[in-house]
């Protein structure tokens, strides 16, 4: 059953943290609450937002072809409490939330067009877990909270009713807002590796906000785990999260001899049968990149999360000679998002979360910095910062 919460009337206005510019510092503002004007759409009262990767590139300005426009409020990923539905929702529109209800915010999709290609088409043998017609978190017309539109930073936000994904009872708000793009896009990787029990997956960046997440849902999915990092803070935080898979240093350690352990453990002699089945590239490094495929047997996986404006080298011959092949992922479908919330609820998979509050936006940021993995998260419920 769905958690619901007493609600009240909200204000004529709110306090959100705006980004006036790239590269400097966020200002606290108060602005009106924003209205709900179309028939999706849902007012929650933000109970906490989490601060993402992509927040910190978005500020830097390298979120090119598509930077927003100013001032900007951030956070693409959050949780909250519904307080109103637009007037002519109804049940037929899409699923019904009620006020009070607790919720998960993604920052895609916000207000799909509903009619192009990736919209209409629903549910396919090769994506059954895409999302009914009428709406898809790959619709390019859309808007994404906290990136191209105002996201979680704020007091008072409209979401879309089909965005969003009712919490657990047992979970809090400030746990939900980290999984809500960290948690659902290393769970979709995960997927997209198609991986059975007891293969073996490696996961690059293994002490970051995703990399600590995807060490526990890989554990829970029966998966052999090998995680990967190259500093001591969260080399520290993957050891922690993880019960039973590998840390690896790759500082001292290099991916041809975990490859050639792997293949004493299995009794293989020959390269092509040595390794692992499937590597998730987390971080922005092509040294990271190439050291995830050098642990891959043949016919492995590579599953690219992490987007460097730069890209990544690939070698033909891995694709071509050893048949590697290298798709991306991003994020995940609400029907993704929504078997998340459910598996990691039922597992206790949660994040390693540091709060702070919607007043310490910018004492965040500077601790974001510091690289100590994890995930920071403004809570709401916390008296301002003096």
């Amino acid at each position: 059953m769905t958690q619901t919460n007493t609600i009240t009337t909200p204000p004529r206005e709110m306090r959100a943290q705006h980004l006036d510019a790239f590269n400097t510092p966020y200002i606290l503002r108060t602005v009106p609450v924003p209205s709900l004007e179309q028939q999706h759409d849902i007012l929650i009262k933000v109970d906490a937002a989490s601060y993402c990767h992509t927040d910190a590139v978005l500020a830097s300005g390298q979120m090119a072809p598509n930077p927003p426009s100013f001032p900007h409020v951030g956070c693409h990923e959050f949780a909250g409490t519904v307080i109103a539905t637009h007037p002519s929702a109804s049940s037929s529109s899409g699923p019904r939330l009620e006020p009070g209800t607790r919720v998960g915010v993604p920052g895609r999709a916000f207000r799909p067009c509903g009619i192009c290609s990736e919209c209409v088409a629903g549910p396919t043998p090769s994506d059954p877990d895409a999302d009914p017609p009428g709406y898809s978190v790959y619709c390019s017309h859309s808007l994404n909270n906290g990136i191209s539109g105002p996201g979680g930073f704020r007091e008072y936000a409209v979401v879309d009713a089909r965005q969003v994904a009712p919490l657990p009872d047992a979970m809090r708000a400030t746990d939900a807002a980290a999984l809500m793009c960290a948690g659902v896009t290393i769970y979709a990787a995960l997927k997209r590796c198609h991986l059975q029990p007891r293969q073996r997956v490696v996961i690059m960046g293994c002490g970051g906000g995703l990399g600590h997440l995807g060490l526990q849902f890989a554990e829970a999915m029966g998966l052999e785990v090998i995680g990967v990092d190259a500093a001591d803070a969260p080399l520290r935080l993957a050891r922690e999260a993880a019960k039973t898979a590998r840390i690896v240093d790759a500082r001292t350690e290099e991916a041809a001899d975990i490859v050639a352990q792997l293949g004493a453990q299995d009794g293989k002699q020959d390269r092509g049968d040595m390794g692992v089945d499937a590597v998730i590239i987390l971080p922005e490094s092509q040294r990271a990149f190439d050291y995830g495929v050098g642990l891959l047997r043949n016919h492995g996986k590579c599953v690219v999360v992490s987007f460097p404006e730069a890209g990544f080298h690939l070698s033909a011959r891995d694709l071509v000679f050893r048949d590697i092949s290298v798709v991306g992922s991003l994020v995940g479908s609400n029907k993704i998002l929504r078997e998340m919330l459910e598996f990691a609820a039922r597992h206790k998979v949660s994040a390693s979360v540091k709060t702070f509050p919607l007043s310490g936006l910018n004492d965040l940021v500077a601790e974001y910095h510091k690289g100590e993995g994890g995930k920071l998260v403004i809570d709401m419920s916390l008296p301002d910062a003096i």
